[in-house]
């Protein structure tokens, strides 16, 4: 009995060795993955963040580059402060934070980095680094922010910061790890992925307490970072200092486009801020300033805001016009102040003084002929009939609809169809009279400066644009930006039409905008005056120059400032000098503009 328990208690023994001496042998010669855990506990992984691409104006000049910092890794394993009053002093940070960010290190992994102090300046690291050796767990990691050489452009630049949640989630080709910078707003959100580069990876091996033993199989899965690529902008710094010293203490906006290429020479939201505030370790408290800021200089205006067009509409009123053969040149009507209000002018009037003269009760009658067209016998259905004919013309334009900038956030604007109005009033219930605002830009009617500088290239090129944008070339390649940039637009208005049209323009500033006039440059333009609800009305000037061979198109919109032939029209012929000549010839315009006080 005993020796058939002895057996059995044997053989299980043997069966037992067997099968542990089976998995020993599986482990250690057939499987590996034990030992690349094992490779992978002793490896360190060490991002190489790559250099952002640069980017320089259109002249060749430098707009933004990168500028190094440091930040301070801590590896909670090995660190240990005898003193920390004395450590929070030498490395500038308040106890309470030292603490919450050490448990916030530790939290995420024992033995693995994590930042604990970020963006320390060149200065600030040359105070620390002697004493980095004292404090075992510290090391720096090197990594780049943006610079800005002469401060302006923010809105178009934009501006990099942390990764946020909700970007992450939107990450699918796992790029981005969390404390990972990203552009957030202009260029360097729309272009990312051109300017932020390619990661690399260095790994080192470390031992069970974290020190550092040296490079994993001599650096051979090591792998450099590449630089981001360089873009070459459309902006003219000389031109976009310019004009944000003109708008200084104002709140507008100042698109100027070059109106061959659709290439953007200067884009100004005001009130302007410093880029250099978002750039650097106190982003999060000078971002929190401009947030509240009651007048909104994050609020990037030439493309987010959104006006009545006013007067300068009704250029786009009139090649409508031209083009159905509604009015000819010669259409003649009373300056009929009974059917809208206008100001004292020669009456009646043709197209030619109609725009020279920027009378409403002309528009007032040549929409109505444009909008009822007798195709229905119901007046009603014969004003839907026409308005709808007359959206899809308008929207030919650029408006009603986003142009496509190289801009993230960019608004649509409104062009009113008959779904409008039939939600406001009912079918069948609304006619001419209920939509005769629409005639001279106002109403339900709403655009963007950068659709109205758009416009003035319309208008000087004769009928045609390419979409406005802010990219001439990457890394010196001009082919190589986008394709939707290199597209000729038609807004289906035969060029013959604008021939009339320019030259009214150009006579219209001896009516409404003297101030505008440069004594050797012809300038064609438009004024005009959106009204505001909710204050003072905002002056607006759209034009272009030479008139003879257009070379800059150029939309000016400044808010609460009144008549478009004051502020508007003062500021756009300041930069339409300063960009063709290079100087300016008329320093008591120059001064009546940076004074602000646009009274008679």
């Amino acid at each position: 009995m005993n020796e058939n328990r002895h057996s059995v208690i044997t053989v299980v023994i043997i069966i037992v060795g067997i099968v542990l001496l089976t998995k020993l042998f599986v482990i250690q010669v057939l499987d590996d993955s034990f030992m690349r855990r094992a490779e992978r506990n002793a490896v360190q992984r060490i991002v190489d963040y790559p250099y952002r691409g640069l980017v320089y104006d259109r002249h060749g000049e430098l707009l933004v580059y990168n500028n190094p910092v440091f930040d301070l890794m801590v590896i909670p394993k090995e660190f240990s402060i005898k003193d920390t009053a004395k450590f929070c002093k030498l490395f500038q940070i308040e106890k309470d934070q030292l603490i919450e960010r050490y448990q916030k290190a530790r939290k995420y992994s024992y033995v693995k980095p994590s930042p604990l102090i970020k963006q320390i300046s060149n200065t600030e690291f040359a105070k620390i680094q002697d004493y980095l050796i004292d404090y075992p767990g510290l090391f720096i990691m090197t990594r780049s922010v943006r610079a800005y050489p002469d401060s302006v452009g923010a809105s178009a630049l934009g501006y990099i910061a942390e990764i946020q949640p909700r970007q992450l989630e939107r990450d699918s080709a796992d790029y981005y790890n969390q404390g990972d910078y990203i552009g957030h707003s202009g260029i360097e959100s729309y272009y990312e992925k051109i300017l932020r580069g390619k990661k690399g990876a260095k790994y080192k091996m470390v031992n069970v307490r974290g020190v550092d033993k040296g490079s994993f199989k001599n650096g051979q899965l090591d792998t450099a970072s590449i630089p981001g690529e360089n873009l070459q902008s459309t902006i003219d710094l000389e031109l976009q200092k310019y004009g944000e010293k003109l708008m200084e203490g104002k709140k507008g906006s100042v698109v100027a486009i070059e109106p061959k290429t659709g290439e953007i020479l200067s884009i100004i939201s005001a009130p302007v801020y410093n880029p250099n505030l978002l750039a650097g370790a106190a982003y999060g408290k000078n971002y929190g300033k401009l947030l509240n800021d009651s007048t909104r200089p994050l609020f990037n205006r030439p493309i987010m805001a959104m006006y009545p067009p006013g007067s300068i509409f009704k250029i786009v009123q009139s090649l409508i016009g031209l083009q159905w053969g509604v009015i000819t040149p010669n259409t003649t009507f009373a300056c009929n102040k009974a059917l809208v209000a206008c100001h004292n002018h020669s009456s009646p009037v043709n197209l030619f003084g109609a725009i020279r003269n920027s009378c409403n009760p002309y528009y007032y009658q040549a929409y109505r002929l444009m909008i009822n067209q007798d195709i229905s016998s119901n007046t009603y259905t014969d004003t839907q009939i026409g308005l709808d004919k007359w959206h899809e013309a308008v929207e030919k334009f650029g408006l009603g609809n986003r142009l496509g900038i190289d801009l993230p956030s960019e608004k649509s604007g409104d062009v009113p169809s008959s779904l409008l109005y039939d939600r406001m009033y009912g079918k069948n219930r609304w006619k001419y009279s209920t939509i005769y605002s629409l005639s001279i830009g106002q109403g339900e009617m709403l655009v963007t400066p950068i659709q109205m500088a758009n416009l003035a290239a319309i208008f000087a090129n004769k009928g045609y644009f390419y979409t406005p944008h802010l990219i001439k070339s990457v890394d010196g390649d001009p082919k190589k930006i986008p394709e939707e940039y290199q597209i000729k637009h038609d807004v289906g208005v035969s060029a013959h039409h604008f021939d009339m049209v320019q030259d009214a323009m150009a006579e219209a500033l001896y009516g409404t905008a003297m101030r505008a006039i440069i004594s050797d440059i012809t300038i064609a333009g438009k004024t005009g005056t959106a009204q505001n609800p909710h204050g003072e009305d905002h002056s607006v000037f759209v034009a272009f120059a030479p008139k003879e061979n257009p070379q800059i198109a150029i939309a000016v919109y400044v808010e609460n400032a009144g008549w478009g032939g004051r502020a508007a029209a003062s500021t756009a012929s300041l930069m339409i000098e300063k960009y063709l000549r290079g100087h300016i010839e008329r320093p008591t315009l120059e001064d009546y503009v940076l004074v602000g006080d646009f009274g008679d």
